[in-house]
């Protein structure tokens, strides 16, 4: 059996990527969940991996502490399903996750997840609106060309999907000005798979607040 040690539910961006791959793969695996910015929050982590974030993969004597990493092994433990089949797609899905997962520090930064809240507004930047736009035309992009082969960014599920699904819940949070009428089809897609609901009621179920992720709250 796999072990997916995760964040809060509600905050943990990272953790949601490896943990939506591997339920759509259909991987079995059980989850263990610490919760973050508390004082044992270190002590906890440094169980299951040295480097001290989550999320982290263990099979068996093996361990995985990096999410695209584990996006990979899940892919291969799966027969190559978590990327597209085609080599130039599947090229193609690589580099877009990995944008996803070395750029857009600004939207990142100023909008953290929060899967429980609605109606939160901040300010705009000009470095946010630039991130937003490069989505928006990364997004259209890939629906225009895969179309044909299913609502997702390249046809069928993929680790590009699951990188980009907290980014989706930034949306829904904060708000989708900026983006298009393609990029807003897949995000309704991304928002309404069912696949995910069993996080989003435990995201909804949580209780722990982290301040300085609760930003664009009305006075």
């Amino acid at each position: 059996m796999l072990t997916l040690v995760i964040g809060n539910y509600n905050y943990s961006s990272w953790s949601l990527r490896p943990w939506a791959l591997l339920t759509h793969l259909g991987l079995p695996f059980e989850v263990v969940r610490l919760t973050l910015d508390t004082p044992q929050f270190a002590a906890e982590v440094a169980q299951h991996s040295p480097a001290g974030r989550v999320p982290v993969l263990r099979d068996g004597a093996l361990t995985i502490w990096e999410s695209l990493a584990i996006l990979e092994y899940a892919s291969e433990l799966a027969g190559g399903r978590g990327w597209p089949a085609e080599r130039g797609a599947r090229a193609h899905a690589r580099a877009v996750a990995a944008e996803m997962h070395a750029g857009f520090a600004a939207l990142r930064a100023e909008c953290p997840m929060n899967i429980r809240a609605r109606g939160r507004r901040v300010p705009m930047t000009a470095a946010r609106a630039a991130a937003v736009a490069r989505i928006d035309a990364l997004w259209s992009d890939c629906r225009r060309r895969y179309a044909g082969g299913g609502p997702w960014l390249f046809g069928g599920y993929s680790a590009a999907d699951a990188m980009f699904l907290p980014v989706a819940f930034r949306f829904q949070t904060y708000g989708s000005d900026g983006l298009g009428a393609e990029a807003r089809a897949y995000l309704a897609t991304a928002l309404a798979d069912p696949t995910i609901e069993p996080w989003v009621r435990r995201a909804e179920a949580e209780t722990e607040v982290i301040a300085y992720s609760e930003v664009g709250q009305a006075p």
